[in-house]
């Protein structure tokens, strides 16, 4: 997997807003570094699925 594509590639939807392709995204990306056996690609995309989670939180969550 060319990780730094995936990552241009989810991102474009981060940027539009659209979270829920971004995340579900992220979430195949993931899938695919674990059926690779690749442990630092499943890192690197749950901290992505973090950082997209963190913002939605900091857009949308209450502010009180």
């Amino acid at each position: 997997m060319d990780i730094e594509s995936e990552t241009a590639h989810i991102q474009e939807h981060i940027d539009k807003g659209n979270y829920h392709a971004g995340l579900n995204l992220t979430i195949s990306a993931m899938n695919a570094c674990r059926r690779e056996e690749n442990q630092q690609g499943v890192d690197y995309f749950l901290a992505m699925m973090k950082d997209i989670v963190n913002t939605m939180t900091e857009e949308f969550g209450s502010k009180s």
